[in-house]
This record gives C-alpha cells, sequence and structure tokens, in this order.
C-alpha cells in the first residue's frame, strides 16, 4: 500500500503514476510548504472603471445562444426579444478564433517529413453578465445558467461533420493567460483529437480492455473508500485531489454515475454538478486568496468511434507555482504538498454564506 502523507519522511519525496495515463509525478515532501504558502499574492489593480471599455457589458447582435437569469434559452437576440434584457449568460463568436468553420472538412497535407492540416472548427465566448463576480462568487443556482450554456453548444457542435473534439475551458486570473478580466470561457471545437486527451482515452481503453471495468469509475470508489483526498460530494458528483495530482491543489470533479459524454448529462445533475462546482472554486478562492486557475472539460470524442469505456470529468488546475526547467525537460510536474494535505486544507475551508 502506498504511504501517506503522514508516513513519508520530510526529507524525501516520492513518484506517484496516474492509473489511467500512466505519467508520473513527483511529490516533492520534502520541500513541502505549509497550505497557506500557497495563498495568491496581490493582483495587478483592477481599474474601477474597468466596465468602460469592456467588450462583454451587452448581448451581441451575432449572440449564439442566450441564456437568462429564470433558464430560458434562445438561439439569438431576434427570439430573446424583451426577456434579453435578463440576461445571465451570451455565448458569442470569438472574434480573433483559433479556429474558422468552412464547409469542406480538411485533409491532411504531406510534404515529404512535414503534415498539416487548415485549423477548420468552432471558437466561441461564454460570457456570464456580472462584470466582477467570478464563477467562484457566484451561487450555484447561477453555475447551472452556466453549466446548461456549455452543455447546450455541445450538443449543437458536436453533429459537425468536421469537428473530432470538443474542448471547454475557463481561464481566471493573470497567470491563467486570461486577458480580459470580465468572467468568460471559451469552447474550442477543433479537427483533430488533442494528444493531453488522447492519452487519457488510450490510457482508460487500455484498462477496459485488461479489467473490462472504467477506471475512472475504479478510481472514484477507490476515493471513496480511502475519503482522505475526497473535498466534497453530493448524489451525484464526486470533488477529490488526485493521488497523482499534476499541481498543488488540484481538483477534479466526476459524475459517479458512468457517462463518457458531458452532454449527455442529464438535468437532474445540472444542480449537483454546478454545486460542486461552485463548492470547488470557493475553497480555493476563500483558502488561496483568489488564485489564478484554469478549469477545462474532458469529455469523449465526436469523431463516432466507441468510448464507452471513459467517464467525462472536470479538472481544476490552480496557478500555484511556475515550471522551471525539470518539468519542461522531462515533462514530469512537481507537487510540493500531498494531496491528502491539499484536501485536507480545502476541506477545513470556511465558505462565507455556504453554496
Amino acid at each position: 500500500m502506498p504511504k501517506t502523507s503522514g508516513e513519508i519522511h520530510k526529507k524525501y519525496s516520492e513518484l506517484r503514476q496516474d492509473i489511467v495515463s500512466g505519467d508520473w509525478v513527483v511529490i516533492a515532501t520534502g520541500r513541502a510548504r505549509r497550505p497557506s504558502d500557497f495563498a495568491a499574492k496581490p493582483k495587478f489593480p483592477v481599474k474601477k472603471n474597468g466596465k468602460k471599455n469592456c467588450p462583454f457589458e451587452e448581448l451581441e447582435d451575432d449572440a449564439l445562444l442566450i441564456v437568462t437569469k429564470d433558464g430560458g434559452q434562445f438561439p439569438d437576440l431576434w427570439q430573446a426579444g424583451s426577456k434579453a434584457k435578463d440576461w445571465f449568460v451570451e455565448i458569442i463568436p470569438n472574434k480573433f478564433p483559433a479556429f474558422t468553420p468552412r464547409k469542406i472538412c480538411p485533409s491532411v497535407a504531406v510534404n515529404g517529413l512535414l503534415r498539416m492540416i487548415d485549423g477548420v472548427g468552432f471558437h466561441e465566448v461564454i460570457v456570464t453578465k456580472p462584470h466582477d463576480r467570478s464563477i467562484a462568487l457566484m451561487s450555484a443556482d447561477e453555475i447551472s445558467l452556466v453549466i446548461k450554456a456549455y452543455r447546450e453548444r455541445f450538443r449543437t457542435l458536436s453533429p459537425e461533420q468536421c469537428v473530432e473534439y470538443i474542448s471547454l475551458i475557463h481561464n481566471h486570473g493573470p497567470e491563467s493567460g486570461a486577458s480580459i478580466v470580465h468572467p468568460h470561457s471559451q469552447l474550442i471545437a477543433v479537427p483533430v483529437i488533442p494528444p493531453d486527451v488522447s492519452r487519457s482515452f488510450a490510457g482508460s481503453e487500455r484498462y477496459f480492455s485488461e479489467n473490462k471495468s472504467c477506471v475512472h469509475c475504479a478510481m472514484i470508489d477507490l476515493e471513496i473508500q480511502e475519503k482522505n483526498r475526497v473535498i466534497f460530494e453530493n448524489e451525484h458528483f464526486i470533488v477529490f485531489a488526485p493521488y497523482a495530482s499534476r499541481a498543488a491543489f488540484e481538483v477534479r470533479i466526476f459524475p459517479k454515475a458512468h457517462n463518457a459524454r458531458f452532454e449527455n448529462m442529464p438535468d437532474a445533475e445540472l444542480r449537483p454538478f454546478a454545486e460542486s462546482l461552485s463548492r470547488s472554486l470557493a475553497m480555493l478562492y476563500h483558502g488561496l486568496n483568489n488564485p489564478s486557475y484554469n478549469f477545462f472539460i474532458h469529455t469523449a470524442p465526436t469523431d463516432g468511434r466507441d468510448y464507452s469505456h471513459y467517464h467525462w470529468h472536470l479538472e481544476i488546475f490552480p496557478k500555484t507555482s511556475i515550471w522551471g526547467g525539470f518539468e519542461f525537460g522531462t515533462g514530469i510536474e512537481i507537487s510540493t504538498i500531498a494531496p491528502e494535505d491539499a484536501a485536507a486544507f480545502l476541506k477545513s475551508v470556511k465558505i462565507p454564506n455556504g453554496v
């Protein structure tokens, strides 16, 4: 059995292997810091008149989806009509897209050793109305509206012929890569399967082939049994610090029921998922002084293959450290706090007014 963080001598570190990808990470307990040492330093000042030049303050004429405060969904501004004034989420095309839609799907061009494919796809921005209120400070009901918008766009774009994978990302804070302060997420649909998720799919498929069961379901069962990395759970979802955490205070949210595709999440799970995300981000916000972070959804591709062995989930990566030469040179991340200690700290965080 692996040693718990309390059993590992402080002057030593240990390598832990991710059960899905097979990747190794370093839990550098010999360089351990107190959880409070990871608290974010003061951010760059946000001007009080930041709304004046913010591109996300008003509904756009080319909105692809509008979700109102009462949960109503409208495909454009015209159909929203007078209800548009009560918008809480809007989805718009990215004005500077990395991928653009076309009628003809791209093929791989080969030039000797070189291979290239056109950047065909979709790049959209999911904007929430409050200018100064991040998702960590939203209620679970408000987050439910955001998740509902995510799911709707997944369902709309999944059948697109040129799309093989849909990536949903959210960047918060200056160290996350967020270039605009106003809270927003991005959905990027691409004609290839990205390498990080490809390794996850391969590991999931390999485990299923050997054990005839879902590796993520096995992981969930283990976390429920051991309990020392679980941060939060409700009837439908579980939140935990993964055993082989790639970053300090990494958090993952899994549905307890096996489901390969995020877009297939039933309505009954919307609110429990929102509650899980709300609690996770609030713990990080209040426990680590509003750190920068990225979160993203890993889900099955849309390429038509059978991914019933996979289990969709959301991952949160707080920006608690900066990669150095070792990480870039080896691809092995170093975390200076054991996930068991990170989970214990986050569970102890007092959240004002709860969720």
